[in-house]
């Protein structure tokens, strides 16, 4: 079975609301699906959006393949990269390792001939 992670619309009508979930790629938007991930409601100020990590992680893990808006959404999230792994560690920490300043050995500069 060809899983991808996608949106599927729920709320009513010119209000929308989506639930990040996993199907088979031959469903339709709205159809069956085999599990919930989240939800994302862009009609809020901030955006509201709620992502199992772990689930989201352990889908791709084992092949399913995000739609380009959900790839967008997990990034937010903190789940994706953009790679073709997802990230293994919370961006807080990830954030903190780039801070840090790096111990690189610097080459001697040869002295000024004048």
């Amino acid at each position: 079975m060809a899983t991808r992670i996608r949106l599927r619309r729920v709320g009513r009508k010119k209000q929308p609301v989506f639930r990040i979930v996993v199907t088979d790629k031959r469903n339709p938007r709205d159809g069956s699906f085999v599990e919930t991930l989240g939800h994302y409601n862009p009609r809020t100020d901030p955006v509201d959006l709620k992502v199992d990590a772990d689930k989201a992680r352990a889908w791709l893990a084992k092949g399913a393949t995000p739609s380009d808006t959900v790839r967008s959404l997990l990034k937010k999230a903190g789940v994706f990269d953009g790679t073709t792994e997802p990230v293994t560690e919370p961006p807080a920490a990830a954030a903190a390792d780039a801070a840090a300043p790096s111990e690189a050995p610097t080459a001697p500069t040869a002295p000024a001939e004048g």
